[in-house]
């Protein structure tokens, strides 16, 4: 029998791979997303959603499961959770036409398109009410396939 590496041997790469979020329903969830122009992976299950964000996937599970599986006494949450997934917008005039199709497709506007010191902001709540805010600032860096560049700079 082999010993388990250590820790301090196995660092984990500077990266995400997969964004979970627990819904009330997972084909309602489904639906918003496709609403928004998302495509579904075809490895997806009626229990388990993945969205393919090039490098990394929103997956969505139902809170019960996901609950149970982190061990949590409930699979109910309230209040503000401090945590937003954030879309960069490639235009100012892009964060409306997002937040608008956001709320066509069945979310909630939580705060219009709105001038700030750096840009465009506005945000939205999907259905089970994760917060998403749609922004465009000018020093964020995209490449042609809208991947973000962090430490890039704009020509």
């Amino acid at each position: 029998m082999t010993t388990p590496p250590t820790p301090a041997a196995l660092p984990p790469s500077q990266r995400l791979h997969l964004i979970l979020l627990g819904v009330a329903d997972v084909a309602a969830s489904v639906r918003f997303y496709q609403a928004l122009g998302w495509q579904q992976a075809a490895t997806s299950n009626d229990g388990f959603a993945k969205f393919d964000l090039g490098g990394y996937a929103l997956c969505l599970l139902s809170r019960a499961a996901f609950a149970a599986d982190a061990r949590s006494p409930t699979a109910s949450g309230s209040g503000f959770a401090g945590i937003g997934l954030v879309y960069l917008a490639r235009t100012p005039d892009e964060v409306a036409q997002v937040l608008a199709r956001a709320v066509a497709a069945g979310g909630t506007l939580v705060k219009p398109a709105t001038r700030t010191d750096w840009g465009v902001a506005g945000y939205f709540k999907d259905p089970d009410g994760h917060l998403f805010e749609v922004d465009y600032e000018d020093g964020w860096v995209l490449d042609h396939d809208h991947r973000l560049h962090v430490d890039g700079i704009r020509p």
